[in-house]
């Protein structure tokens, strides 16, 4: 590189913008370079957020049935992955669902629904759910989640008391029609475009591990920086079993440390978040990863399960961080106390293997193996296992 990673950040600390050409120096760095590009973007982060982390947390409120096509998604038209399909649940629900995110320790409850896009219908209903847990924890931050939105509707969803819409570009322009052919990428510009101008904040990011180039992952970030997209999660593809992207297998624990510091460099006083996907891809490397990201999901996903959120809580607190908003509190000592007082053994808890009553067409997750992985150099050994538990099922979620 023409400068030193550690340079580079102390310019872009004094407003230059990253060039395209930088960008991809540091996703082509290798892997002996990578911990000093990740020092490197670790001082941006600590400028910006200090040593705090955001917690943010989903509740899935419908599952499944979606008339999309977009290849990654285990709820896509056509899936055959076997996870939790259930219609909208009752508002009350996913107040309670949200709540228990909140006393988990997150500052950012994400509602988010399958389809293409809410008819108005569903926006109230949405709107009913928003003020419901609003009026019961009135410092809660509201995430929607709903698909492409039509005239109006960004304007309903702020007015009931949502602070941010969450609506991913997913990968760049020229490689959309790729992974998607039943709606655009100009269509979800707009939307994004459209919560902006209701006043929400955005929230848009990426996946990456979906076959798109160097210079494609770049134009997608790039991208989500001129939409100035607040939250930029950057999801790892997850192949669930059933879909077009079943067995793709392209990422390794350092190139997902380089991409996520190409996109800190990029967006430097942006939330970053390390979003689905982080445990089977970075794997023993996600503690690394919060030197340059400054916000997770706590918990499960919305159709796979995640780390345990004791766990999530003890890799912040024993990297050196602290929790957003509960600063004062010591979260891991109160899950562990919780769930001691409900006499369940926590080596159990961090697994999931709590008896699970979902559906009767919600069986085996993907895999019952130690791994779903296949060739590259990339390993899933983390296995990919399909939520049983939470909102959808008569189990404790993983909060």
């Amino acid at each position: 590189m023409h400068t030193s990673y550690t340079e580079l950040a102390h310019r872009i600390s004094e407003d230059h913008r990253l060039t395209r050409d930088e960008a991809l120096e540091i996703l082509s760095a290798d892997d002996a370079a990578t911990f000093d590009v990740v020092h490197a973007a670790s001082t941006l982060r600590h400028q910006h957020f200090g040593n705090t982390v955001k917690v943010n947390y989903l509740v899935n409120l419908k599952s499944g049935l979606c008339p999309e096509d977009c290849s990654y998604c285990s709820q896509r038209l056509g899936s055959a992955a076997e996870i939790l399909k259930y219609s909208w649940i009752k508002p009350e629900e996913a107040v309670r669902q949200g709540s228990l995110g909140v006393v988990g320790g997150a500052s950012r409850i994400c509602m988010v629904a399958s389809g293409k896009g809410p008819t108005d219908r569903d926006v109230d209903r949405v709107s009913r759910m928003i003020e419901g847990l609003k009026e019961s924890n009135p410092d809660i931050e509201v995430c929607a989640c709903l698909g492409i939105l039509k005239d109006g509707q960004a304007q309903r969803l702020k007015q009931a008391g949502a602070d941010a819409y969450n609506h991913n570009l997913n990968t760049s322009e020229d490689h959309y029609s790729e992974i998607c052919s039943t709606h655009s990428f100009s269509e979800r510009v707009a939307t994004v475009n459209q919560a902006h101008d209701a006043g929400l904040q955005a929230c848009s990011g990426l996946i990456v591990g979906m076959g798109e180039s160097p210079e494609q992952l770049v134009d997608a970030v790039f991208s989500l920086v001129e939409l100035d997209s607040e939250s930029i999660p950057v999801n790892f593809l997850m192949p669930f079993e059933g879909t077009p992207l079943e067995g793709t297998w392209e990422l390794t624990p350092l190139k997902c440390l380089r991409i996520l510091s190409m996109v800190r460099f990029a967006a430097p006083d942006k939330e970053i978040r390390m979003a689905g996907g982080r445990e089977m891809h970075l794997r023993s490397l996600q503690p690394t990863a919060l030197r340059v990201v400054n916000s997770l999901f706590l918990g499960d996903y919305l159709t796979s399960e995640g780390q345990s959120a004791v766990d999530d809580l003890r890799m912040i607190q024993d990297s050196g961080f602290v929790v957003l908003g509960a600063e004062d509190r010591d979260l891991v000592a109160e899950h562990e106390a919780y769930l001691q007082a409900h006499q369940q053994d926590l080596s159990d808890a961090d697994t999931g293997a709590e008896e699970s009553t979902a559906p009767a067409q919600a069986v085996a997750p993907c895999g019952q193996v130690a791994s779903c992985s296949k060739g590259n150099g990339a390993s899933g050994s983390v296995p990919l296992t399909i939520r049983r538990r939470g909102v959808g099922t008569s189990v404790a979620p993983n909060a």
